[in-house]
Order: C-alpha cells, then structure tokens, then sequence
C-alpha cells in the first residue's frame, strides 16, 4: 500500500488559459521579458560600469581641454610661423613669444597626465603620450625656421601633423555610456576637428596673403580645409544640443567672423595665381578672434559633458542596489515557468516541424522543379500530395489551424512558381520585343541622319549631326544589348567576307560616349569572319564603356592586339581605380556565361552581356589586374573566326 501511495503523483491544477496555443504562448512570452528583465538586472554590472566610466570621463574630458589648449598654442605658432616663412618679418617677435606659450602648454599638460593618468581610461592615456611623440621635433623644426632653410609648405605639413596628432588622440578611450555622454564627446571631438580646420585655415592663409598669391598646390588645399571645416561643422550640429549650437551660431556672426567670410571670398578669387591684397595682419587678427571664440564653445560642450557624467553616476549608484533583489527574483520565476511552458509545448511543434521539414525538404522542390521544367502553356496538375494529413499530437486549436496554414503556404508557392515560370518568359519576350522595335527605329534615324549630313555643308551643324549620329549608334548598342540579354540570335548587321580587326577596334571605339580617350596602341593585323564582326564590335564597347567609366577622364584607355598562335588576342586597359580580387571573380565569373541577368544588379548588366557574347563566339573574357593600377580586359578569339594575313598582304599594305 505504500508502494501505491508512492508511486500515485497528485494532478496539478491546470494554469488559466493552458487549453490553448495562445495561452501556452502567453506564459512563454513572460519567460523573455522575465530574461529581459533578469538582463536589466545583469545591467546592474553595467550601470556599475557607467558609474566608474563616468568618473573617467570627468577626468577625461578635464585632460582634453588641457590638450586643447595646447592645441591652441601649437595652431597659433603654426600659423605665425608660416606667416613669417610667407615674407611677413613682423611676426618675428610673435612667434618667439608664442614659443613660449607653447612650451608653457606642454608643461602644463605634462602635469596634468602625470596627475589624471590613474582616472584615465588605459587607451586614453597611452594615445596622449604618443601624441605628444611629432612634439619632440618641435625645436628642431624652429631651428630650420630660424636659420631661414625651412620650407614653408613641409613646415605648415609638420605642425598639422602635430595637430592632428593631439585631436585624434582625444577619440581614444571615448566615452561609451549614456547617449548623452557619448554624444556630447563626440560633439567635442567633432568641434575640435572645425576648430582645427580653421586654424589650419588661419596658418595656410597668412603664408598666402604673405607672399601675395597661392603658389603651387595651396589653393587647392585651401578649398579641401574648408570643405573639412564644414563637415566637422556639420557633425558637431547633429550631435550638440540647442544651447551648444546656439554658442556656435554666435561665434560666427561676430564682427572679426564677417570680415573673415569677406577675407575667404577674395581668397577664392584668387584660384588663378593672381594677386591678393589682403593684409597678413588683419587676416590674423580676426581669425584668432574666431579660433578663440570657438575654443570658448569647447570649453563651454567640455563643461557640460562632465555635468552630464556626474549626473550618470549619481543615476547609477541609485538604481544599482534596487535592480540586484528584483533580479534574483526574476530569475527564480523564469526558470519554473521555463520548465513548465517547454514540456507542453515541445511535443506538438516538434510533430509541426517534421511537417515542415518534409514540405521545405521534399515535397514544395519537387512539385516547384516539374513546373519550371514543363512546357509553360501547358497545364500543371495539382500537389499529388495534398490530402488531408495526420493530424499532429495535441489538442491546442492553434497548432492545427498552423498546421493547414503551412499546407496552404504550400499550395501558394506552387502557384507562385508556375506564375514566376510565366513571368520569366513574359519579361524576356518582352525585352526583345522592346529591343527589335528600338533596333528599327535607331536604323531608320541612323538613315536619316547620314542623309541629312550628306546634305549639310555648315561645318558647325555637321559637327552637330555627327555627335547625333554618335549618340543613336550608342542607343543602337543599347537596343542590341536588349536582345543579347533577352537570347536573341545574333543582329542583323553583318558584313561579307572578312573585316581587318583594326576596323572592328574602330567599330567599337565609335559606339562609346568619350571615344576620344580610346587609343589603339598597338593592334597587330588580322582579320574577321564577317558574321562575327557585329557581336565582337558589341563586345569590345562594352569593355570599353567600362574601362572609360571607371578611369580617370584625363586617363587613356589603350588597345592592344597580338596573334597567339591560332587564337587572336585583345586586350583593353585602363588604368583607373581597379578591382578587389574578390570583385574581379565575381566579374569574370558573370563573363564566362554563368548566372542569370533577371537576379544580377543592373550595374553588372555589362558583364552579362560581354559573357553572352562571347558564349556565342566562341571567345574567353577575362580581367585581370593592370601594372600600377586599374584593369586589364583580355579577349581570346578562337581561330575559327580570324585569318592571320598572308605575308603578300603584309607586303602591299
């Protein structure tokens, strides 16, 4: 009798809502936002973390004005110095004083690292001291400005780096706590980037108005200053609050900022090398008055950022000890309820997911290859297996009406891929419907346009008619790409007889935008089936297109062509931006025929093509990497289709 007792276990009343998927799911649910809430007490740990990283940001953020204001020295002195490097001898005795200032200022912050490094953050520190590392050339580099060998562009380039140096250093260790705190660090990085930007401004320009004019490449690195100005500019305002903004609205709407928007503007008109008039002095003046009233906004966005990490960790230490009993509560609770919810619900998906494995793994392939397979016109029949089938373990209504919703995906896919069968043939016809129309317009205008220049005796308008005529024999490729991609035969134009290749290269050239930039450098003699004249023409603009498309506009591309044994070779070369070694499979790939163009990206179209092409010819495309830079574009042509001349020929040509 005891054995019974033992064995007999008591029947658990039934939770509210376990007869059914929704309910059971409803209990589930609870079990991740339980873990949700068990992860917010985890967070705990982090809000300890936040705790200690706001301290370090306070400290942070304190040494990163100190760098700054050695910024500041270090963008004063570089601007005086070009200045004086420019021919403006009255900044000797300004640059010995701001000498000083500056190494006044790298004591200063000596100190203050030696001081902060125990808060810091460990990359933040080290960053710091390699910063400080271009600094050590620093006398130096005064020695040469001195004794009157320094040059002046190589000097402005040493403090920049110097400058750049200390800036990217302050991004080091960066905050990664409250958005807040992270946004107004950045927002600071950013403004120190604009300030920076200006000051670069300000040391450039007063070599420039010192000498009279830009020399060299100055002018151009006075618009690429600028243009960094106003994206840190840019990044500063998303990133800063109102009040933030507002000060920097403020330090540009001062009177020294107008005059300094005044001074750029003649600056700008001075892009020819012509001279400037503007006076060294007062360019200095009112763009230190600028620099400084935006070192005054970082101090001001440095000020608020270590408000906001004090706030952070005072939020922190409250909240740590209220989260830690909440969540070893939650974690007791979501383990039963874990235990209890798996165990009801693990069987019946367990029977759904055989059936969907059977359907995704059997089934749903089978019935979609026979359709795509068939003859499009005629009809399919139905799923052979699509009775009614076992019903699943379990009394859950919403598992049942699951597992008819996935015989009805089912029976939908198959209709779907009878439709996509149709839509596939629907689209190609289309394309070369399209293509043969557009072909017998663009040769009916072509007739027309040589018409009409046969007519025309005003060079002018003939030049005109000539570039129309260029532009619809480029719209006349297009139309043939059309039907290449769509599998048509091949086009109609054909010549009889045998082509040189030369003319076939001069075919091509004709039919892309900037052919004047195409040069046939070396095209050895040979010549062409005339029936494969057209594709190869085709083939060799598409190359072309690309070769010019992604090369610089003032870079040649050239043509070479050489006899390879019984095979003819072409190559097409630019020297442009080229291709990453992954990119160039992929290319070469789509060159040899494999793939289908209704998936590719409309940018590798040209690629579809050149490969359909060349299937027909009988052609091996393939890119490989040019010397230096850029692509080089190889076509094979098989010696069916290419007679070497005969040596009689060579003669008389």
């Amino acid at each position: 009798m005891t054995g019974n007792v033992l064995t007999k276990l008591p029947t658990l009343p039934a939770l509210p809502g376990w007869n059914s998927i929704r309910g059971r799911m409803a209990i589930v649910l609870a079990v991740p936002t339980c873990l949700l809430l068990v992860l917010t007490g985890l967070g705990v740990a982090d809000r300890a973390a936040d705790w200690s990283a706001a301290r370090g940001t306070e400290a942070q953020v304190g040494v990163l004005l100190r760098v700054q204001d050695l910024v500041r020295e270090v963008q004063r002195e570089r601007g005086l110095t070009n200045g004086l490097l420019g021919g403006a001898e009255e900044y000797q005795d300004d640059v010995r004083n701001q000498r000083d200032r500056t190494d006044d200022a790298r004591s200063a912050l000596r100190t203050v690292l030696s001081e902060e490094s125990g808060d810091l953050p460990d990359a933040a520190a080290s960053a710091l001291d390699d910063a400080q590392v271009p600094l050590a050339d620093l006398p130096a580099t005064r020695a040469e400005v001195d004794a009157g060998t320094a040059d002046r562009a190589d000097t402005l380039a040493y403090y920049t780096k110097a400058v750049t140096a200390l800036i990217d250093a302050e991004s080091a260790g960066a905050a990664h706590g409250e958005r807040r705190i992270t946004e107004g660090v950045q927002a600071l990085q950013a403004l120190a980037r604009a300030t920076e930007a200006v000051a670069l401004e300000r040391g450039s320009l007063n070599g420039v108005f010192a000498a009279g004019r830009f020399r060299g490449g100055e002018y151009l690195d006075f618009t690429e200053i600028r243009a960094t100005r106003l994206a840190a500019l840019g990044q500063f305002r998303q990133l800063a609050t109102p009040a933030q903004q507002s000060d920097l609205d403020a330090a540009f709407r001062t009177a020294a900022a107008r005059r300094v928007s005044g001074y750029e503007t003649q600056a700008a008109q001075g892009a020819d090398g012509s001279r400037l008039t503007v006076a060294p002095a007062r360019w200095w003046r009112d763009m230190t008055t600028l620099v400084d009233d935006l070192h005054d906004v970082q101090r001001t966005v440095g000020d608020d950022v270590r408000a906001d990490a004090a706030d952070s960790g005072s939020a922190a230490t409250r909240e740590l000890g209220g989260f830690l009993g909440l969540g070893a509560l939650i974690v007791a609770v979501a383990v039963a309820l874990a235990v209890i919810s798996a165990r009801s619900i693990t069987r019946p998906l367990g029977a759904l997911a055989d059936e969907a494995d059977a359907v995704a793994g059997t089934r749903l392939p089978t019935v979609v290859k026979r359709i795509q397979e068939a003859d499009p016109d005629t009809p399919q029949p139905g799923d052979p297996d699509g009775q009614d089938r076992t019903r699943l373990p379990g009394s859950a209504r919403e598992i049942t009406r699951l597992a008819a919703a996935l015989r009805n995906v089912e029976h939908t896919a198959v209709g779907l891929a009878a439709e996509q069968a149709v839509l596939r043939r629907n689209s190609t016809e289309s394309l070369a419907s399209l293509g043969r129309r557009n072909q017998t317009l663009l040769r009916r205008q072509l007739g027309l346009i040589t018409a009409l220049e046969n007519q025309e005796i005003d060079p002018d308008a003939l030049a005109e008619l000539f570039e129309l005529d260029h532009l619809a024999t480029r719209m006349r490729r297009n139309a043939e790409s059309l039907l290449v991609l769509a599998g048509e035969e091949a086009p109609a134009r054909s010549w009889p007889g045998m082509v040189s290749v030369t003319e076939v290269v001069q075919s091509a050239v004709s039919e892309v935008e900037q052919y004047r930039r195409v040069t046939a450098v070396d095209v050895a003699a040979c010549r062409i089936r005339g029936h494969a004249v057209a594709e190869l023409s085709h083939l060799l603009a598409e190359l072309l297109e690309n070769a010019l498309m992604f090369s610089p506009p003032q870079q040649p591309v050239e043509v070479y062509g050489w006899q390879d044994g019984a095979e003819y070779c072409l190559a097409v070369v630019d020297r442009g931006i080229g291709m990453t070694l992954e990119r160039m499979a992929e290319a070469n790939a789509l060159l040899s025929g494999s793939g289908s163009f209704l998936t590719a990206p409309t940018r590798f179209l040209g690629h579809h093509v050149v490969g359909a092409l060349a299937s027909r010819l009988g052609a091996h495309v393939e890119l490989r990497p040019t010397a230096g830079s850029g692509v080089t574009a190889y076509v094979a042509l098989p010696a069916v289709l290419v007679q070497e001349p005969s040596p009689t020929a060579m003669v008389s040509g």
